[in-house]
């Protein structure tokens, strides 16, 4: 019930999306009128009406504005809205003080640079606000992990810098050999928080598209093809790739200059770390090879993937902030019932870097 509530509400969001471009971008005209003719039913209100109708409140029109108007309209808006107030004040209206003349100037500059940059990405008005919401939404969709059978669960945990909407840490996931192997990719790309959502929308595209697509040991290799390809500046990502054998536990991790996977063993209660080190990140060199780490889940078992934003410090040792995280993962997992975000929690890293967790759980 609660996907088919979801994926309602995801259809009318589309659906509400779709409608709001196509007015929006057919409307200018008549919302540019019909928001010129407010500013003037202000300056009138501020004349006749001044305990009711303060020069701030053209403020408001401004923040009203910036949500429906691309960047040209925008502009003329602004010109009227000044001219309005300036007018006003040259007029002799008491309320329109000097205070009150700077902060619509400055909201009016501050609307038309936001704008300006908005456009420079394409995205204008509401319309571009909705599709920022569905790109958001797109590049967590390709980290679900499919159904898997009983016995077998996947958490995750992916939070971005400062609580930005986008991050450079993603997950994608997907089953092959007929649902019989699960193979998951965790990757982490160059930059943080919105600066990398971009970057991690395509990647996270590519990648889900080359997962089960190519053979388990090429898959790396393919993905740093890739980002050769497309060279970026910033063309690097490290990564750190898994397929599980379900019905056996067999698993095989292989490493993108990624840090490595911990394994817990039920059985003993330890803690091994996955020996994965070597491979340079994807992206930078031609020719990548990575060799894979062969192990077993077996039940209660507990495999757990992460992004160095869980253990890389300004000035620190990354060895020193890996020992750590497995004390956390030592407190946290020994009991069966730990989950990612817990794990995020015991780290109590800042909010100054991307950070995931994933754990793959055999009960």
């Amino acid at each position: 019930m609660r996907r088919t509530r979801r994926g309602a509400e995801r259809g009318l969001f589309t659906r509400a999306t779709v409608v709001l471009r196509r007015w929006s971008g057919r409307s200018q005209e008549t919302l540019l009128v019909a928001l010129v003719l407010c500013a003037c039913a202000l300056t009138f209100g501020v004349v006749r009406q001044p305990a009711w109708v303060p020069p701030s409140a053209f403020v408001l029109l401004v923040v009203v504005a910036v949500f429906l108007l691309r960047l040209r309209p925008l502009v003329v808006l602004g010109v009227v809205v000044l001219a309005c107030l300036w007018g006003l004040r040259w007029w002799g209206a008491p309320t329109v003080i000097p205070g009150v003349l700077v902060v619509v100037t400055v909201a009016v500059l501050a609307s038309i640079a936001f704008a300006r940059d908005r456009e420079r990405l394409g995205l204008q008005g509401a319309p571009g606000n909705l599709m920022l919401v569905d790109l958001r939404d797109r590049l967590a969709a390709h980290g679900r992990v499919p159904p898997l059978p009983p016995g077998w669960r996947v958490d995750s945990e992916i939070r971005s810098a400062h609580a930005d909407g986008f991050s450079g840490d993603f997950m994608v996931a997907g089953v092959r050999s007929g649902g019989s192997a699960l193979e998951i990719a965790l990757v982490d790309v160059s930059g943080k928080g919105l600066d990398a959502g971009v970057r991690s929308l395509q990647l996270s595209g590519a990648f889900g598209g080359l997962l089960g697509a190519m053979p388990r040991d090429q898959f790396l290799a393919a993905a740093n093809q890739y980002l050769l390809d497309q060279a970026w500046e910033e063309g690097f990502a490290t990564a750190i790739h898994v397929v599980v054998d379900l019905p056996t536990g067999e698993f095989w991790v292989s490493s993108a200059g990624h840090p490595p996977a911990v394994q817990l063993h039920a059985g003993s209660g330890r803690l091994e770390l996955l020996d994965t080190v070597g491979s340079p990140a994807l992206g930078v060199v031609a020719g990548f090879r990575s060799e894979p780490c062969a192990g077993r889940l077996d039940h209660g078992d507990v495999l757990m993937l992460y992004t160095d934003g869980l253990v890389e410090t300004r000035g620190g040792d990354l060895d020193q902030g890996i020992d750590r995280l497995m004390g956390v993962a030592d407190r946290v997992l020994v009991s069966g019932r730990g989950t990612a975000a817990a794990v995020l929690a015991g780290v109590r890293r800042g909010d100054d870097d991307d950070r995931a967790v994933v754990l793959l759980r055999r009960s």
